[in-house]
Parts: C-alpha cells; structure tokens; sequence
C-alpha cells in the first residue's frame, strides 16, 4: 500500500504535514545535530499523547508518515517501533506531563543557541529588535544534570510553569522552544537562533552593547507577540517551497 493511500486513514494529517515541514527546513538551516534533537506536538487535550520523530530518523528524511505517536504515561511507549530514545522520551515526557500549556516543543542544539547556553551568563540582552522578542520570555536552566532521563526531563519541565517563558535556554546543553502549533513553535526557535547569532556576534567585535531600555524591550515584545498571522504565513510559505521542489515531506 502506497503511502499517499494511507493519508486518509492516518489521524492528525495537518498537523504531522507541518511537523514534518518544521524537521526538513530545521535540517536545512543546520540547527539540528545528527539524529540526536526531537520535536514533539500534542493530540490530546491534556498533552499527554504526542506526535513525535522517530528514533535515529535524520532530520532531512522526516516525512509526514513517519511520525510516531508517543504516551507520556505509558513506558511501553519505548518498547514499540521507532521508539524514542530514553532521552527523547525522559525531556519530551517530562515535558508534556507537567506542563500542560506546551502543545507543541522543539529541542535543538542549534549552533548559537548552544554557544549562548554555554556561558557562564547565559541571559539574552535585548540588543536588537529579534533580541527583544523575548525579553522576559525565555528561563535560564542552571542546574544541568547529564543526559535527560526521566528525572532530569521532570526537572527541566518544573522551570516552565509560567506560560509567558516560551524558551529555555538548557545551560550547558541547547534549548528548549514551546509554543501552541507547530506554526508559532517554529517561528520562536527560528527568531531565537537568529537573535542569538546576533548577540555572540556582537560580543565577539569587544565593543560596548547598544542595550534597548527595559520599557522599549517589553513593548517591542508584546508588538511583536500580536503581530498578525506571521509565524503561520511563515510555515506556509516554506511548505510553499518545500512543494515546488517536489519535496515527499507530506507523504
């Protein structure tokens, strides 16, 4: 049976269409790292069933028929086909479990972000307008604790209960962007490794930071938070492309 002939009896259509949309252009920018980062999107109302890559799949390859459905509350999970790994499993888990509000979560080590993660001030100046994005918006991770097994993906869950903190900048490890579709969840993890590059760029020229005041920073970010339709114009038209090249992401 061909894969475009199960289309119709697989659940969640649309939404494995956009995630694997989100894996091939995330591959494409080069912000993964091997077969190593997960995404994940809920398809239950409390989170705790989750649409989810495969175990090892790269990036790249991902297509809409891949995906894998995940139960935070079933161990079993890892026993199936695919299954995530102990990590994948431990972070994503942990994460869907304990915090309701992550509809949908991309863990990366994407190249500046992690850079950012790795310094002993992990914080994010509002030097420019992506910056001030997530002013206030983002949890430092200070505590990291090795590979993210059970414990320590419960651990790095409890630091985003406050529903306006979209990223977590994993110290010592990469990052972690929710959000509530694939759409506002890809355009955040986009906007944060571009205003990452531009602080340790900035940092890298030694000369003093044009740092945006905290009232400027705040309203900068609430403009751009009700800036209308951008991140879901944003997936369509790399959906857009990834058709005209005759992509079988959607297959």
């Amino acid at each position: 049976m061909s894969v475009t002939s199960l289309k119709p009896n697989m659940e969640h259509w649309q939404e494995r269409v956009d995630l694997a949309a989100a894996f091939r252009w995330t591959a494409r920018l080069n912000m993964h790292e091997a077969v190593a980062n997960h995404f994940s999107l809920s398809i239950n109302e409390d989170g705790t069933r989750f649409l989810m890559n495969p175990n090892q799949m790269h990036f790249a390859r991902i297509r809409a028929s891949d995906l894998i459905v995940v139960d935070a509350n079933d161990p079993e999970t890892l026993e199936g086909p695919d299954a995530p790994d102990p990590t994948a499993w431990g972070l994503h888990g942990g994460l869907h479990r304990h915090c309701a509000h992550a509809r949908c979560a991309m863990h990366v080590h994407s190249i500046h972000a992690t850079v950012l993660a790795c310094l002993a001030d992990s914080r994010l100046p509002p030097i420019d307008q992506n910056c001030a994005t997530f002013y206030n918006r983002l949890v430092v991770d200070e505590g990291y604790g090795g590979l993210a097994f059970e414990d320590e993906g419960v651990r790095c869950a409890r630091l985003l209960t406050d529903p306006k903190q979209k990223v977590m900048i994993m110290g010592n490890h990469g990052v972690m962007v929710i959000g509530d579709t694939v759409a506002d969840t890809f355009n955040r993890l986009y906007y944060f490794e571009r205003a990452a590059e531009t602080y340790i760029r900035a940092l890298q020229t030694g000369q003093p930071l044009r740092v945006l005041s905290d009232a400027v920073a705040e309203k900068t970010a609430r403009e751009l938070e009700e800036y209308p339709g951008q991140a879901d114009r944003h997936l369509s038209e790399l959906k857009a492309i990834l058709d005209a090249e005759g992509s079988d992401y959607a297959q």
